[in-house]
């Protein structure tokens, strides 16, 4: 029993020495710290007007200066890394967004102001510029794509505003959303704080394969969740931050849906891939092409579109002025289209609202001729109904007034939204829809594609009896 114990505690210990380096990450430290600077910024705020002031001499008047003439400042900490010589600096657009002053500071003391040569908001990366003679010492961008979960890496920043501190973990997932249109961050578990925003993380050859920008915790201190912009989003951007001093990004013109498990059956895909079509803008590109809602977009320039958050990134790379052709999936008939890729006015590029969102929760109510579908009760689209339910002028169909809790519909179809195909075939009475929706599920029971018109909004959803 005693040998036993005794190998697999050998065992053990030669299990933990491979997982982790031998040498540490002292070599790597010392490498790499001389890269990673920390970033102050000041932002001079006036106060407001019409503030009492003290008279001279008075024991108040020490507070002159702070609620007086006198510009407040504001300070940010962050953090860093030099990516160029001449002195290019690349931290997060929240760092030093709106500030005054900016500068950076190295691990050896030596502070510089900086200018700040651009930011892009969409993706918080900022690029600033030493105001000091180099050379300085420059890291260099890594593959992030070739990152795996499981990787080692470190971390190089200003927590708290501690100066140089390095933390080390793995790569704990990728491609996680947390809200921005362009996501697609690391996650590790790597120790990040306020301060480290803008921080490289290092692969264990040295080189950058993130930069640090957010962290998930109920506390606002590190929890061991922790998000970096992927060095093969990152450096684009900053590429382009270099030459112009602002992104430019390629523009499509369409609001785009998730495909789910159901709708792929509906669409007779195997598994779901691919960006539904949801609203296409009169002036866009797309529009231009052809496309239209309820086109199922499955490849963009010869490259599949894996989902519905890929897309906008591979046509934010695309080339401005390129024509790309689109394979499409219309009605069930597969079609390719060619289009030519603008430019994205930064002013819209906010992220489109998601589908199944309204700025207003439409009032329910019943209406003569109503009836039972697939857990929706429809009804013959009228103009009380319109007004009720405040549709839009151009939807036609048939009206939901209420939709079943217990049914596949609940939380997929909402009362107001007007059905206005069922499997790709125009609906404008009850009958109508009862017999294509029994035909498109069969016996079997398949789901069918409802398309929706949601206050102005296309939206496909794949319901099941």
């Amino acid at each position: 029993m005693r040998i036993a114990l005794a190998a697999l505690a050998l065992l053990a210990f030669a299990f933990t020495a491979q997982a982790q380096p031998r040498e540490g990450f002292a070599d790597l430290a010392e490498e790499l710290s001389p890269y990673v600077v920390n970033i102050s910024a000041a932002q001079r705020v006036r106060q407001q007007e019409g503030l009492p002031t003290f008279p001279p001499g008075s024991p108040l008047e020490r507070f002159n200066d702070l609620l007086g003439d006198s510009p407040r400042v504001a300070n940010s900490l962050g953090s860093g890394f030099v990516i160029d010589d001449a002195g290019l600096v690349v931290t997060n657009n929240h760092v030093i967004d709106e500030a005054d002053d900016v500068e950076v500071t190295f691990p050896d003391g030596r502070t510089y102001p900086a200018e700040i040569i651009g930011s892009d908001a969409a993706t918080d990366l900022a690029l600033l510029r030493i105001e000091a003679e180099g050379p300085f010492p420059a890291a260099r961008w890594g593959d992030s794509d070739a990152a795996r979960v499981g990787d080692w890496v470190v971390a190089i920043g200003n927590p708290f505003g501690l100066g140089g501190s390095l933390t080390a973990g793995v790569i704990s997932a990728r491609g996680r959303e947390i809200g921005g249109q362009y996501d697609d961050y690391l996650q590790t578990d790597v120790a990040i704080n306020r301060g480290n925003s803008g921080g490289p993380m290092f692969d264990m050859d040295g080189r950058v394969i993130g930069v640090n920008t957010a962290i998930f915790s109920p506390t606002g201190a590190s929890v061991g969740i922790s998000f970096s912009i992927p060095s093969n989003v990152a450096s684009p951007i900053i590429a382009q931050l270099a030459e112009y001093g602002e992104t430019r990004r390629g523009w499509l013109g369409v609001n785009v849906q998730q495909v789910t498990a159901d709708m792929a059956e509906a669409f007779g895909l195997s598994s779901p891939r691919g960006a539904v079509v949801s609203r296409v803008d009169a002036e866009g590109p797309a529009a231009e092409a052809g496309l239209e809602p309820g086109d199922l977009i499955l490849a963009f320039g010869g490259v599949a579109v894996p989902d519905d958050r890929q897309l906008p990134r591979m046509v934010a790379d695309a080339e401005i002025g390129s024509t790309v052709e689109i394979d499409i999936l219309r009605r069930d008939e597969p079609m390719t289209l060619s289009v030519e890729i603008r430019r994205l006015e930064e002013e819209a590029a906010a992220p489109p609202r998601r589908p199944g969102r309204s700025d207003a929760e439409p009032r329910t109510g019943g209406a003569g001729g109503e009836a039972s579908l697939f857990g929706l009760t429809l009804a013959p689209l009228d103009d009380q109904l319109r007004r009720r339910h405040r549709v839009h002028p151009d939807a036609e169909g048939l009206i939901v007034t209420a939709v079943d809790p217990e049914s596949d519909a609940a939380g997929k179809v909402r009362a107001g939204d007007v059905v206005e195909e069922i499997a790709w075939t125009r609906v404008g009475s009850i009958d109508e829809a009862r017999q294509v929706a029994s035909s498109a599920a069969g016996e079997g029971g398949s789901p069918v594609l409802f398309s929706l018109n949601r206050q102005g909004q296309y939206i496909l959803q794949p319901l099941r009896p």
